[in-house]
Order: structure tokens, then sequence, then C-alpha cells
């Protein structure tokens, strides 16, 4: 699950005031390769950016996933299994769990064979005691799960990043042993928060993470956000500079967008060049999600799994 800003997209307003349905508008877009995009998010000139194309590859159904935090709002009680049915009618079959939402392992896992889905990852903080991390780890086995990811830390102490890293790195060598890659989703902070003499918690973390043992989950807006945020001219270019240079390696991104005022917004509605960042990098999975979902969770996921379909890199 992702913190941050709480606003409403651009594009809600927008459309609500022409009475215009947001997925036709997507996929008309997409069919006319209509798009805008920045170099420079926040603040540089702008440029056209190129929205899903029909020439160079295609992401595969089976790489795309989602963070169920997106879906937060309507995942309760019976609400559970409509959701995740929708889910595999959009043609998701895989999710990033986010909490098991009052079931046990068995029982969640039970509800998503049923629907083809496998909950491939799941955000997991790290754990309080070594019988936590039996049970972080037991769950994700039980679950199928490939991957747990810590999804979120922060403080001003170099001391704590520090002791977080080593924790992980431990957490990590018993995950291994389960069949299980762990690793660390970022958000902004890690990059812009400094800790004395410009040293970031992001400089600790890829310095003193294991390689070997933990990967990263790179969210692409809080990446392209810390971009603006430390002033780079090309935000973006940021965000694959970020990828490229991590020691770890990169084997799951959050893709989520961003509009010109800074806020979250549905997959192909912001100005993020996902596509630019794709063909620097391809990871081994791609995560829809948005932390406010412009209209209703639903209709984020479906225009996100459709954007990702036609989407070419």
């Amino acid at each position: 699950m992702c913190f941050g800003f709480n606003a409403p997209g651009a594009l809600r307003r927008s459309l609500e005031e022409k009475g215009v349905d947001r997925r036709g508008f997507l996929k008309g877009a997409v069919a006319a390769g209509v798009g805008v995009g920045l170099a420079g998010i926040g603040g540089t000139a702008a440029v056209a950016a190129p929205a899903p194309q029909a020439a160079g590859r295609p992401v595969p159904p089976g790489l795309i996933s989602i963070q169920l935090y997106t879906l937060r709002s309507i995942m309760s009680g019976e609400g559970v299994d409509a959701t995740l049915a929708s889910l595999a009618s959009f043609g998701f079959t895989k999710v990033e769990l986010a909490g098991l939402y009052g079931r046990t392992a068995e029982a969640m896992r039970s509800t998503l064979d049923s629907l083809g889905i496998t909950p491939s990852s799941s955000h997991d903080g790290i754990s309080a005691t070594s019988a936590a991390l039996e049970t972080k780890i037991a769950n994700a086995v039980t679950l199928g799960q490939t991957h747990i990811n810590v999804p979120y830390l922060a403080s001003s102490s170099a001391d704590d990043w520090r002791r977080w890293a080593d924790q992980m790195n431990a957490e990590a060598a018993v995950a291994q042993q389960a069949g299980l890659k762990y690793g660390y989703h970022n958000h902004a902070h890690e990059f812009t928060t400094d800790l004395g003499g410009g040293l970031t918690p992001w400089d600790i973390f890829t310095s003193r993470l294991d390689p070997k043992l933990v990967h990263l989950e790179v969210d692409l807006y809080w990446a392209v956000t810390a971009g603006v945020g430390v002033g780079a001219k090309d935000p973006i270019q940021f965000a694959i500079d970020t990828i490229l240079q991590a020691p770890q390696k990169v084997l799951q991104y959050h893709v989520k967008d961003r509009d010109a005022a800074g806020d979250f917004a549905d997959l192909g509605t912001g100005k993020i060049d996902f596509a630019r960042i794709f063909r620097a990098h391809t990871p081994k999975e791609f995560i829809v999600e948005n932390d406010r979902p412009d209209v209703t969770p639903l209709q984020t996921a479906e225009v996100g799994y459709d954007y990702l379909r036609a989407i070419r890199f």
C-alpha cells in the first residue's frame, strides 16, 4: 500500500463535467494514438509523449498484476469475492495482496484459485518478532506467492535505515530458504530526506541491502515524484537512472500515473511516459496501482489492465 498525496484525479473533474465515459474515452485515445506527457514533469518544458502505439513489444498478460490497496474501499465482507471476480473478468491473473481481509491464508488461496488468480506478491511490514516472520513466510507459501515486499519505512535517522537494511537482509535470507523473493517498495522520501551531509535513505539501502537477497519493487509514480522533489531537469530520466543504477535487481514495477499537478491518475490519463521507462528496463511484473482511484476502484482496475495490454514499447 502506498502513502502520500490524497488528491482526486484531474481527469475525473474534467470528464464528469462533460459527461464522458472514461473507459470509452481511454479506448478511443489509445486507438487514435493520442496522449500527452512531460519530459520534465513539474516545471520543465512540456513535450508530446507517446501513448500506446502499434509498434513495439506488448506487456504479456501474465505479467500484469494489481495492488489490492487500490480496491481497499470495496474489499470487505461479501465485496471481497465480488471484487476479485471482477478483476478476473477484466483479465487479471495476478494480484498483490495488502492483507487478507479477515480471512485465513488457506481461505484466500481457495477463493483466488477458484478464479484463476495467483497472489504472486504481498505487502508485509518488517516483522516485530521471529514468530511474526515465520507466520508471514508460512502464509506466503500457503498462498503460492513468489514475492514478499516491505511497503513503507520512514525516519530521519540514518541509524534506523541501517538497522532496517540489516533486518531486511536477515529476513530475506529466511524467505529465500522458503523459495520467496524479498523486496522493498519505495516512495519519494527515500530520495528527498537528508540524513546529514546529503546522505539519503536510498543511499543507505542501495549500499547496504544485499543484492543477492533483496530486490526492489520500484513505484514509478513515487520515483518520478522524487525526481521532481530533488529538482531533476528530467524526472522520468531520474526514475530510469534510479532503476538502472541500483545494485539490487528491479523485479517489479508499481505502474501508477501522475497528472500535471502531481496528483494520482488512472493509467494513461496522466503525464508519465511509461513506454520510455519500460524500454529502459523491463521488469518481471507490472502492478497496476492508484492510491486514490479517479472514479471507482473497479474502473481504475479495468482501465489499468486495458492500458498495459495496449501499450507498446
